[in-house]
């Protein structure tokens, strides 16, 4: 059996845009696609933007309604490394779940280094119970990235969740989720991230519990960056080993930036996975 190779370039290890071509293009495209469904849907009227869930400048979250009464709710997590984006260049990705009847909620979050990974845990948990208190029904959590990481994060026995509001979440799936924070500490994004090794053992999923009853999928692109890979496949194995229903699917030809294209499509294999049907 052939060893892995060592890592010697961590902040490569981690970098997504420089292997993906014309990376530097996906935000303006993400942030222009989300504005014309965000403007679709206002004008049907099934668009709820900006609803506070919070005193906090970022603490909003935008709500879009199927045509229909909902079956549930899904939330869905940014990513940016806890240090970029918002809920607006995400709008589109709510396509698919609509179109099967579910509402989908879309929290903003104070980033780093104006918070820390642990504040943005506690304040997606209130973004969550929020949302679970203005719309009935069951959960679903899904994240891309850090936003992978903050859904895995609210799946753990610790969570600062309320019991109620747990229950009602009857799957969790993180794509290209960051599960083990402690490889972080060796980039050069430790110092925004005010990340320090107490903070990474502690915000890391796969060090700890999963909630009695868990069900989660870890979900990455085939050909994302071996780290992320190795994130999404570790959680997995991990908390298969502690009792949770864990699944790892790995998309074929997906990247880092496109493997989250397909919760736009009500038809595709991880709007399927999300929703279990």
């Amino acid at each position: 059996m052939s060893g892995l190779q060592a890592i010697t370039d961590w902040d490569d290890a981690y970098s997504n845009s420089a292997y993906i071509p014309g990376g530097d293009a996906y935000p303006a495209r993400w942030a222009e696609r989300a504005a014309a469904f965000r403007a679709e849907r206002s004008v049907a009227g099934r668009a709820e933007l900006d609803l506070p869930y919070g005193e906090g400048e970022r603490e909003r979250y935008d709500l879009f309604l199927p045509d229909a009464a909902a079956k549930g709710t899904v939330v869905f997590i940014h990513g940016g490394y806890w240090m970029a984006f918002d809920k607006g260049r995400w709008s589109h990705l709510a396509a698919g779940a609509l179109a099967r009847g579910w509402a989908v909620a879309m929290p903003s979050y104070t980033l780093c280094p104006e918070s820390r990974i642990a504040g943005i845990t506690r304040q997606v948990a209130r973004a969550v119970e929020a949302i679970a208190q203005a719309q009935r029904g069951p959960l679903r959590l899904t994240g891309h990235s850090a936003g992978g990481h903050l859904v895995s994060r609210l799946a753990c026995a610790d969570a600062p969740l309320p019991a109620e509001v747990q229950g009602r979440v009857e799957h969790v799936v993180s794509i290209s989720g960051l599960h083990d924070l402690r490889p972080l500490l060796n980039t050069g994004m430790k110092a925004t991230l005010n990340l320090d090794e107490k903070e990474a053992a502690a915000e890391s999923p796969a060090l700890l519990r999963p909630r009695p009853g868990t069900r989660i999928t870890c979900w990455a692109g085939a050909a994302e960056r071996p780290e992320f890979v190795r994130q999404t496949e570790l959680l997995a194995n991990i908390w298969h080993g502690l009792g949770a229903a864990t699944e790892l699917r790995l998309t074929g030809g997906r990247h880092h930036f496109d493997v989250i294209d397909d919760l736009a499509d009500a038809d595709s294999e991880l709007v399927a996975a999300l929703l279990g049907s």
